[in-house]
């Protein structure tokens, strides 16, 4: 490779590993991070947790500090948004109207919010939550707030719930789906959750629509509903999923589909752009889709995505084929997810109360394993789902069975 070396765009977790795993690896010539936000690469899943709590400050969020850039010769571009690529003379144009030339461009450019698209969006008292701008609004907000309504039972939200309930504050979440997490988990995981956010004193609006957020002096006072209910709130969080980063590269010429779309080794249709973390598209032996791709939201891919890019920019290619696993921290329960399930992926229980596990089957065939507060069958499930064990629903309900055993073997 020549001199302009290795561009990423997005300073997040992918963008973060894929730099950090050139140097790891040898990789000597120049790499660029560039980032929209000000400051240092950071973790965003404690966001909606423990910064939000005062268990971390901001510090405490950093990827590395400082000094681990300057020593990795990673030069870091804060601050600075992507404006433009020029496949034809491989160079990157920056907002600020700096250009950076490539040998390999890397997009790392995550993603964004879905905005609620009813009246009153726009009020005072109406936030997300994804970066730490939007931490630190509603930490500020929660010291004033009261009343909270939550739009959204996915992660994020519910996360968000459980900190605001723990202060004594009255929540309220508004889901459009019949129960919380519906696309992400079983009925027997939601039905747990939902108990657990109701005793400590969330109250939820199932098969709701949002008609709008009303407002008193250009400030949220409600969230009317559309069987006629009008929830009051002086704060509303909104948490109903997000859109791929994917406009720079669909103005390249680049292939699109809800994310960037890449091949195995993840690269697009052109090759010297590759696409990693929450805004590609990928090929995987755990997709659901009709032409077995899928697009991951979670940290876990991102940094094995920029691990096995690292590898092949430095000449060691493989495809990528990692078990997705996700985890959620909800009050004082813990949800960890290995594999990928369809919504009529058959359930089976193990363990019972508040530490159990829920194996879901397609068929015959292992697709995911739910666990709450039961850590070591989260680890035994990544084993049998990444080896391709075959374990029938019989087996996993038994507690008789040994799993580690079949997992160890």
């Amino acid at each position: 490779m020549s001199a302009a070396g290795v561009v990423v765009v997005g300073a997040g977790q992918a963008g973060f590993q894929v730099a950090a795993s050139l140097r790891e690896a040898g990789f000597s010539d120049p790499v660029t991070l560039v980032g929209d936000e000000p400051g240092l690469p950071y973790q965003r899943p404690p966001l909606s947790k423990a910064y939000l709590a005062g268990r971390t400050d901001a510090e405490g969020l950093d990827l590395r500090p400082a000094a681990f850039f300057a020593e990795h010769r990673i030069a870091l571009r804060a601050g600075v948004w992507a404006a433009a690529i020029d496949r034809a003379a491989r160079t990157l144009r920056l907002g600020d109207g700096d250009g950076l030339a490539y040998d390999h461009l890397v997009l790392a450019t995550g993603a964004r919010n879905r905005p609620l698209p009813v009246p009153g969006a726009d009020l005072r008292g109406v936030r997300q939550l994804r970066g730490l701008t939007d931490a630190d609004a509603l930490r500020a907000a929660l010291g004033d707030a009261r009343r909270i309504v939550v739009v959204g039972a996915g992660f994020i939200g519910l996360e968000f719930a459980a900190v605001a309930a723990a202060r004594g504050l009255d929540v309220t979440v508004i889901e459009a789906a019949g129960r919380p997490m519906a696309r992400a988990v079983s009925a027997e995981t939601g039905a747990f959750f939902r108990g657990a956010h109701e005793g400590i004193g969330v109250r939820f609006a199932f098969d709701a629509a949002i008609l709008a957020i009303e407002g008193e002096a250009g400030r949220v006072a409600a969230v009317r509903l559309s069987d006629g209910r009008s929830v009051p709130a002086d704060l509303v969080v909104v948490g109903i999923g997000v859109l791929p980063n994917q406009e720079i590269a669909a103005e390249a010429g680049l292939a699109v589909a809800d994310g960037i779309r890449v091949d195995a080794f993840l690269t697009t249709i052109d090759p010297a752009i590759s696409a990693i973390g929450d805004c590609a598209r990928y090929p995987s032996p755990f997709g659901l889709g009709h032409d077995g791709t899928i697009r991951i939201e979670s940290v876990q891919n991102a940094i094995d995505q920029g691990r096995c890019l690292a590898a092949r920019l430095g000449g060691r290619p493989a495809a990528y084929a990692a078990l997705p696993w996700f985890w959620s921290d909800q009050g004082r329960h813990k949800l960890q997810i290995a594999g990928l399930a369809a919504p009529s992926d058959a359930g089976v229980l193990r363990g019972s109360g508040d530490a159990f596990s829920v194996f879901r089957f397609r068929g015959d065939r292992l697709t995911a394993v739910e666990s709450v507060n039961r850590g070591g069958d989260h680890m035994i499930a990544r084993r049998l789902l990444g080896a391709g064990r075959a374990l029938t629903a019989a087996e996993a309900a038994d507690p008789r069975f040994d799993l580690k055993a079949l997992a160890m073997g």
